[in-house]
Protein backbone atom coordinates (compact mmCIF):
# COMPACT_ATOMS: atom_id res chain seq x y z
CA UNK A 1 0.00 0.00 0.00
CA UNK A 2 1.64 3.19 -0.83
CA UNK A 3 0.07 6.86 -0.89
CA UNK A 4 0.80 10.90 -2.02
CA UNK A 5 0.29 14.22 -1.14
CA UNK A 6 -0.18 16.88 -3.09
CA UNK A 7 0.26 20.19 -1.34
CA UNK A 8 -0.60 23.19 -3.73
CA UNK A 9 2.36 25.82 -4.23
CA UNK A 10 0.68 28.01 -1.36
CA UNK A 11 1.83 25.36 0.87
CA UNK A 12 5.87 25.45 2.09
CA UNK A 13 7.48 22.04 1.46
CA UNK A 14 10.24 22.00 4.09
CA UNK A 15 13.57 20.01 2.51
CA UNK A 16 12.76 16.83 4.25
CA UNK A 17 9.21 16.90 2.75
CA UNK A 18 10.41 17.60 -0.98
CA UNK A 19 13.38 15.14 -0.70
CA UNK A 20 10.67 11.99 0.50
CA UNK A 21 8.91 11.67 -2.83
CA UNK A 22 5.58 11.53 -1.08
CA UNK A 23 4.82 15.01 -1.64
CA UNK A 24 4.06 17.08 -4.86
CA UNK A 25 3.17 20.59 -5.74
CA UNK A 26 0.29 21.76 -8.10
CA UNK A 27 1.44 25.61 -8.74
CA UNK A 28 -0.37 28.17 -8.64
CA UNK A 29 0.53 31.17 -10.56
CA UNK A 30 0.21 35.35 -10.15
CA UNK A 31 0.28 38.17 -12.90
CA UNK A 32 1.93 41.78 -11.51
CA UNK A 33 1.29 44.41 -14.41
CA UNK A 34 0.45 41.91 -16.93
CA UNK A 35 3.75 39.84 -16.23
CA UNK A 36 3.01 36.19 -15.40
CA UNK A 37 5.23 34.45 -12.81
CA UNK A 38 4.33 30.85 -12.52
CA UNK A 39 4.43 29.48 -8.85
CA UNK A 40 7.44 26.75 -8.89
CA UNK A 41 10.73 26.42 -8.61
CA UNK A 42 11.96 28.64 -10.89
CA UNK A 43 10.00 31.24 -8.81
CA UNK A 44 12.36 34.50 -7.78
CA UNK A 45 11.33 35.84 -4.59
CA UNK A 46 13.19 39.10 -4.82
CA UNK A 47 12.01 40.16 -8.22
CA UNK A 48 8.55 39.02 -7.19
CA UNK A 49 8.81 41.68 -4.40
CA UNK A 50 10.12 44.33 -6.09
CA UNK A 51 7.58 44.33 -8.89
CA UNK A 52 4.77 44.12 -6.05
CA UNK A 53 6.37 47.19 -4.67
CA UNK A 54 6.46 49.20 -7.27
CA UNK A 55 3.05 48.35 -8.75
CA UNK A 56 -0.37 50.36 -7.96
CA UNK A 57 -2.33 47.44 -8.34
CA UNK A 58 -2.72 44.24 -6.44
CA UNK A 59 -0.98 40.77 -7.58
CA UNK A 60 -3.50 38.68 -9.35
CA UNK A 61 -2.85 34.67 -8.33
CA UNK A 62 -4.30 32.12 -10.66
CA UNK A 63 -4.96 28.49 -9.12
CA UNK A 64 -3.90 25.26 -10.62
CA UNK A 65 -6.63 23.95 -12.87
CA UNK A 66 -8.71 20.76 -12.98
CA UNK A 67 -6.64 19.35 -15.69
CA UNK A 68 -3.50 19.72 -13.13
CA UNK A 69 -4.51 17.91 -10.64
CA UNK A 70 -6.20 15.43 -12.61
CA UNK A 71 -2.63 14.46 -14.15
CA UNK A 72 -1.14 14.69 -10.49
CA UNK A 73 -3.94 12.35 -8.93
CA UNK A 74 -2.28 9.34 -11.75
CA UNK A 75 0.03 7.94 -9.97
CA UNK A 76 1.15 4.47 -8.98
CA UNK A 77 -0.09 4.36 -4.94
CA UNK A 78 -3.44 3.24 -3.96
CA UNK A 79 -3.92 6.65 -2.04
CA UNK A 80 -3.64 10.07 -2.75
CA UNK A 81 -4.45 13.26 -0.27
CA UNK A 82 -4.63 16.73 -1.68
CA UNK A 83 -4.36 20.08 0.76
CA UNK A 84 -5.31 23.36 -0.54
CA UNK A 85 -5.19 26.94 0.27
CA UNK A 86 -8.75 28.15 2.17
CA UNK A 87 -11.68 27.50 -0.31
CA UNK A 88 -12.73 30.93 1.14
CA UNK A 89 -9.20 32.63 -0.33
CA UNK A 90 -8.76 30.67 -3.14
CA UNK A 91 -10.32 28.64 -6.17
CA UNK A 92 -7.83 25.72 -5.47
CA UNK A 93 -9.99 23.57 -3.15
CA UNK A 94 -12.73 23.23 -5.84
CA UNK A 95 -9.94 23.06 -8.80
CA UNK A 96 -8.38 19.83 -6.75
CA UNK A 97 -12.56 18.91 -6.40
CA UNK A 98 -13.41 19.06 -10.10
CA UNK A 99 -9.88 17.21 -10.89
CA UNK A 100 -11.31 14.00 -8.55
CA UNK A 101 -14.13 14.02 -10.52
CA UNK A 102 -13.14 14.37 -14.14
CA UNK A 103 -10.25 11.94 -12.99
CA UNK A 104 -12.82 9.30 -11.60
CA UNK A 105 -14.96 9.67 -15.07
CA UNK A 106 -12.18 8.61 -16.80
CA UNK A 107 -11.79 5.67 -14.56
CA UNK A 108 -9.49 6.27 -11.89
CA UNK A 109 -9.25 3.76 -8.85
CA UNK A 110 -7.51 5.29 -6.64
CA UNK A 111 -8.86 6.68 -3.16
CA UNK A 112 -8.92 10.48 -3.01
CA UNK A 113 -9.92 13.17 -0.48
CA UNK A 114 -9.20 16.51 -1.00
CA UNK A 115 -8.51 18.61 2.20
CA UNK A 116 -9.59 22.40 2.65
CA UNK A 117 -6.99 23.70 5.12
CA UNK A 118 -8.50 26.44 6.00
CA UNK A 119 -5.26 27.72 6.26
CA UNK A 120 -2.39 28.78 4.24
CA UNK A 121 1.45 28.79 3.71
CA UNK A 122 2.30 26.49 6.60
CA UNK A 123 -0.68 25.17 7.43
CA UNK A 124 -0.75 23.93 4.54
CA UNK A 125 2.52 22.20 5.24
CA UNK A 126 1.67 21.03 8.89
CA UNK A 127 -1.36 19.27 7.45
CA UNK A 128 0.67 17.31 5.08
CA UNK A 129 2.73 16.28 7.70
CA UNK A 130 0.17 15.26 9.68
CA UNK A 131 -1.15 12.80 6.86
CA UNK A 132 2.31 11.80 6.47
CA UNK A 133 2.14 10.82 10.54
CA UNK A 134 -1.17 8.97 10.35
CA UNK A 135 -0.10 6.93 7.41
CA UNK A 136 3.00 5.64 8.92
CA UNK A 137 0.97 4.80 12.32
CA UNK A 138 -1.06 2.57 9.92
CA UNK A 139 -3.73 4.01 9.30
CA UNK A 140 -6.51 3.00 7.08
CA UNK A 141 -7.77 5.59 4.54
CA UNK A 142 -10.95 6.69 6.83
CA UNK A 143 -9.10 7.34 9.96
CA UNK A 144 -6.48 8.99 8.05
CA UNK A 145 -9.05 11.43 6.81
CA UNK A 146 -10.66 11.99 9.88
CA UNK A 147 -7.99 12.48 12.00
CA UNK A 148 -6.58 14.85 9.73
CA UNK A 149 -10.09 16.49 9.56
CA UNK A 150 -10.20 16.76 13.18
CA UNK A 151 -6.08 18.56 13.43
CA UNK A 152 -7.93 20.98 10.41
CA UNK A 153 -10.71 22.09 12.83
CA UNK A 154 -8.46 22.46 15.97
CA UNK A 155 -5.64 24.60 13.99
CA UNK A 156 -5.56 27.74 13.88
CA UNK A 157 -3.48 30.54 11.87
CA UNK A 158 -1.95 33.95 12.41
CA UNK A 159 -0.37 36.74 10.96
CA UNK A 160 1.55 40.24 11.50
CA UNK A 161 2.77 42.12 8.23
CA UNK A 162 5.43 44.90 8.48
CA UNK A 163 3.18 47.16 5.91
CA UNK A 164 -0.66 46.75 4.91
CA UNK A 165 0.04 47.38 1.12
CA UNK A 166 -1.08 44.31 -0.59
CA UNK A 167 -4.35 43.77 1.78
CA UNK A 168 -4.89 47.57 0.29
CA UNK A 169 -4.25 46.94 -3.10
CA UNK A 170 -7.33 43.73 -3.39
CA UNK A 171 -9.77 45.91 -1.18
CA UNK A 172 -9.30 44.36 1.85
CA UNK A 173 -8.05 48.25 3.77
CA UNK A 174 -9.59 51.50 2.22
CA UNK A 175 -6.04 53.64 1.18
CA UNK A 176 -7.15 55.93 3.80
CA UNK A 177 -7.32 53.75 6.48
CA UNK A 178 -3.74 51.89 5.53
CA UNK A 179 -1.94 55.24 5.21
CA UNK A 180 -3.00 56.27 8.54
CA UNK A 181 -2.26 52.68 10.26
CA UNK A 182 1.12 53.10 8.42
CA UNK A 183 1.99 56.62 9.97
CA UNK A 184 0.91 55.17 13.30
CA UNK A 185 2.76 52.70 12.82
CA UNK A 186 -0.22 50.63 13.86
CA UNK A 187 0.28 46.75 13.35
CA UNK A 188 -2.91 44.46 13.51
CA UNK A 189 -2.82 41.23 14.31
CA UNK A 190 -4.67 38.91 12.51
CA UNK A 191 -6.21 35.59 12.40
CA UNK A 192 -8.36 32.87 10.57
CA UNK A 193 -11.50 32.09 10.91
CA UNK A 194 -12.91 28.92 11.53
CA UNK A 195 -14.72 29.48 7.85
CA UNK A 196 -10.88 29.82 6.88
CA UNK A 197 -11.32 34.03 6.21
CA UNK A 198 -9.39 36.80 7.58
CA UNK A 199 -10.11 38.28 10.54
CA UNK A 200 -8.33 41.10 12.99
CA UNK A 201 -7.79 40.08 16.48
CA UNK A 202 -6.00 42.69 17.34
CA UNK A 203 -3.28 45.49 16.97
CA UNK A 204 -0.41 47.47 18.37
CA UNK A 205 2.35 50.42 18.38
CA UNK A 206 5.28 48.96 16.55
CA UNK A 207 6.35 45.23 15.31
CA UNK A 208 7.63 44.43 18.61
CA UNK A 209 4.43 44.68 20.64
CA UNK A 210 2.52 43.03 17.84
CA UNK A 211 4.88 40.06 17.54
CA UNK A 212 3.96 39.63 21.84
CA UNK A 213 0.32 40.01 21.49
CA UNK A 214 0.23 37.60 18.64
CA UNK A 215 1.90 35.40 20.85
CA UNK A 216 -0.60 35.47 23.12
CA UNK A 217 -2.95 35.05 21.35
CA UNK A 218 -1.17 31.70 19.38
CA UNK A 219 -0.84 30.73 23.51
CA UNK A 220 -4.73 31.07 24.52
CA UNK A 221 -5.97 29.16 21.59
CA UNK A 222 -4.14 26.65 21.55
CA UNK A 223 -5.85 22.79 22.11
CA UNK A 224 -3.51 20.10 22.78
CA UNK A 225 -0.32 21.98 21.92
CA UNK A 226 2.08 19.26 23.39
CA UNK A 227 0.48 17.02 21.04
CA UNK A 228 1.04 19.66 17.93
CA UNK A 229 4.19 20.84 15.52
CA UNK A 230 4.54 24.65 15.76
CA UNK A 231 5.38 25.97 12.48
CA UNK A 232 6.67 29.65 11.56
CA UNK A 233 7.25 30.99 8.19
CA UNK A 234 8.99 34.67 7.51
CA UNK A 235 9.52 36.55 4.54
CA UNK A 236 13.29 37.54 5.06
CA UNK A 237 13.30 38.18 8.51
CA UNK A 238 15.06 34.99 10.07
CA UNK A 239 15.50 36.80 13.23
CA UNK A 240 12.49 38.06 13.60
CA UNK A 241 10.99 34.60 13.37
CA UNK A 242 13.56 33.11 15.50
CA UNK A 243 12.16 35.68 18.11
CA UNK A 244 8.40 34.91 17.62
CA UNK A 245 8.93 31.61 18.78
CA UNK A 246 11.24 32.06 21.62
CA UNK A 247 8.00 34.09 22.90
CA UNK A 248 5.77 31.51 21.88
CA UNK A 249 7.33 28.49 23.32
CA UNK A 250 7.75 30.47 26.97
CA UNK A 251 4.26 30.59 27.15
CA UNK A 252 3.34 27.16 25.13
CA UNK A 253 4.85 23.47 25.39
CA UNK A 254 4.58 21.88 21.82
CA UNK A 255 6.13 18.61 20.33
CA UNK A 256 8.42 19.91 18.10
CA UNK A 257 8.67 23.76 15.80
CA UNK A 258 10.31 24.68 12.70
CA UNK A 259 10.66 27.67 10.32
CA UNK A 260 10.60 28.40 6.84
CA UNK A 261 10.86 31.21 4.24
CA UNK A 262 8.04 31.89 2.74
CA UNK A 263 8.04 30.92 -0.95
CA UNK A 264 5.67 32.00 -4.08
CA UNK A 265 2.15 33.24 -3.57
CA UNK A 266 2.79 33.26 0.49
CA UNK A 267 5.43 36.15 -0.41
CA UNK A 268 2.22 38.49 -2.09
CA UNK A 269 0.84 38.26 1.57
CA UNK A 270 3.87 37.99 3.83
CA UNK A 271 5.98 40.82 1.58
CA UNK A 272 9.18 41.65 3.22
CA UNK A 273 9.34 41.52 7.47
CA UNK A 274 5.69 39.49 7.28
CA UNK A 275 5.55 36.45 10.39
CA UNK A 276 2.97 33.20 9.77
CA UNK A 277 2.45 30.88 13.06
CA UNK A 278 0.32 28.09 12.78
CA UNK A 279 -0.69 25.79 15.47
Amino acid sequence: MSYRVIVDSCGELTLQMKESGIFKTASLSMEVDGFHIPDDETFDQADFLRRVAASEECPKSSCPSPERYMELYKCDVDRVYAVTLSGELSGSYNSALLGEKLYKEEGGEEKIHVFNSRSASVGETLIGRKIQECEEAGMDFEQVVETVETYIEEQHTYFVLENLDTLRKNGRLTGLKSLVVSALNIKPVMGSTPEGTICQLDKSRGMKKALAKMAEHVAKDAVKPEEKILAIAHCNCPERAEAVRKLILEKVKVKDSFIVDTAGISSMYANDGGIIVVL
